[in-house]
């Protein structure tokens, strides 16, 4: 079963601005207070509270007179902030993510609605006391809506995230073109698909606004804390941020929807972006890029399709090996961009060398595992490389941010 996310713009009138406000209020409440009773009770008993437990106290709470306000608030909205809660430790348990935090009131506001919403005339139908939201639906929702999420960005603007489920399963392809990626600094991407190599330039988007955006920062910390224009103001900063977020998504959107047209199979590298950017040289360039969005974007697209991504283990030495005849070299800085193998003679630029050798052993790691694949383009190594693993991503997604790659 495949599920598919899309992301629409909402316009609430004011009456519900107001409802969605005290919505995110509530489920923002809940959370801090949940999150901050499970910590105590582990201090006191040495466990957690699981996810009835968490529940078992809202009744309780509704009646109360503090906190009587919380049963205006859908019931389901807290149930899935719950929900959303449990899942975060479980994911801070399994070493997938980090402690879960406090909310805050600033930034953005998110509720999901787990069931009950529906599309009426081209507008999304909340459940509870909000009613028809007036909605800027760009293709039509024909499958089984799952849940949505109602958020609000920094700037102002709202937005719901639906979920659908599809019914039946993806198709399986075997024709078409296998892609090789490397992922870089100077270049996003330097792509081959066996028969020739592709350079695709970094757009660098936050050094576009950089200027304006520190001019816009400057001024907001002039603005003194708590007051009206301070928060007027933070609007203006964040609009910045957003047009830079649009611009980044919207190019990788473009170029992952390019490779993904007439390819079989993409292999990129798996690299570990939260150490590279331990780095502070490089750190704003290797955030700026996205390349962990882009692998995302790459990775739904294809599942959807019927194709493959592979990511091939992050210490293969891509840059290290000659494509030619395979020797490899021991060390080689950042900023040597060209090299000739000392063992067959061959001159190699070095993304160019990466992308051949990330395919052919992405190639490679397809054929071990038993998939019928046709290698267009270029001859395919035999038994080289080292770990890596097939990747299949089960939430399709037109919308979300940031990533993983390599420098280099």
């Amino acid at each position: 079963m495949l599920h598919k996310a899309v992301q629409v713009c909402l316009y609430p009138s004011k009456e519900q601005e107001k409802l969605l406000a005290q919505a995110f209020g509530c489920a923002r409440w809940w959370w801090n207070y949940a999150l901050n009773k499970s910590i105590d009770t582990y201090k006191e008993t040495g466990k957690g509270l699981g996810q009835s437990a968490l529940n078992a106290l809202l009744p309780k709470l509704k009646k109360e007179k503090d906190t009587e306000w919380l049963a205006d608030c859908y019931s389901q909205v807290l149930q899935a902030t719950t929900l959303n809660l449990t899942t975060a430790y479980k994911n801070f348990f399994d070493k997938r993510a980090g402690f879960p935090r406090f909310k805050s009131k600033h930034g953005k506001q998110s509720i999901r609605y787990p069931q009950n919403v529906k599309i009426v005339d081209g507008n999304v139908k909340l459940p509870g006391n909000i009613g028809i939201v007036k909605a800027k639906i760009h293709r039509p929702i024909e499958e089984k809506i799952k849940t949505v999420t109602v958020s609000k960005a920094p700037s102002g603007k709202y937005f719901a995230s639906i979920l659908t489920e599809m019914d039946g399963d993806a198709p399986t392809i075997t024709e078409g073109k296998i892609y090789g990626v490397d992922l870089g600094l100077k270049h996003f991407a330097v792509v081959t698909d066996g028969e020739k190599v592709s350079k695709y330039d970094n757009p660098k988007h936050i050094a576009k606004h950089e200027r304006n955006l520190k001019r816009k920062q400057k001024k907001l910390a002039r603005k003194i804390k708590g007051s009206n224009s301070r928060n007027k103001y933070r609007k203006v900063v964040a609009k910045v941020y957003e047009r830079v977020s649009n611009s980044r998504q919207d190019f990788l959107h473009k170029l992952s929807y390019k490779l993904v047209s007439d390819s079989q199979a993409v292999i990129v590298e798996n690299l570990h972006v939260k150490g590279m950017v331990r780095n502070h040289k490089l750190a704003k360039a290797i955030s700026d890029c996205g390349w962990g969005t882009f692998s995302n974007f790459l990775a739904y697209k294809l599942e959807r399709k019927g194709a493959k991504l592979v990511e091939i283990d992050r210490w293969f030495p891509s840059s290290k090996l000659c494509s030619n005849c395979f020797y490899q070299i021991g060390e080689m800085p950042l900023d040597v961009r060209e090299w000739t193998c000392p063992h067959c003679g061959a001159h190699h630029d070095r993304d160019g060398n990466a992308a051949i050798n990330i395919r052919a052993e992405g190639i490679r790691m397809l054929k071990a595992e038993g998939s019928a694949v046709s290698a267009v383009g270029g001859e395919v190594r035999p038994k080289m490389g080292r770990k890596s693993h097939l990747r299949h991503s089960p939430l399709s997604t037109e919308a979300q941010p940031s990533g993983e790659a390599k420098v280099g």
